[in-house]
């Protein structure tokens, strides 16, 4: 899949941030040890980690940040979803191919 690779120039630095193109509200890249690991598609049904993460987001009305943070906890491991500071400057940006494996399903149990 093709991933907006974005530097933002901040208060603290350039920031570079990897994101979806066209991103809805049911779709995040999230990052393990700051780095871009994985992507989740609530709606892709087709991939049973993103089917567990539908019922997790879509039916118990949460967050995609709120339940990768809980999951992260859970499994002891740094998950984050990096989004686009509010007091920044987009500097420049690429097109990457990339592929993003989603979540592992024995996380999300």
């Amino acid at each position: 899949m093709t991933y907006k690779l974005t530097t933002y120039k901040t208060l603290r630095g350039k920031k570079r941030i990897l994101e979806i193109p066209r991103k809805k509200s049911t779709e995040a890249i999230v990052y393990l040890d700051e780095k871009p690991s994985f992507y989740v598609d609530c709606f892709d049904l087709q991939t049973e980690s993103n089917v567990i993460m539908n019922s997790l987001v879509l039916c118990q009305q949460r967050s995609i940040t709120e339940v990768v943070k809980e999951i992260g906890k859970k499994n002891n491991v740094n998950l984050s979803i990096k989004e686009a500071p509010i007091f920044a400057v987009e500097s420049s940006y690429e097109m990457k191919d990339i592929e993003l494996p989603p979540l592992p399903e024995n996380w999300l149990n």
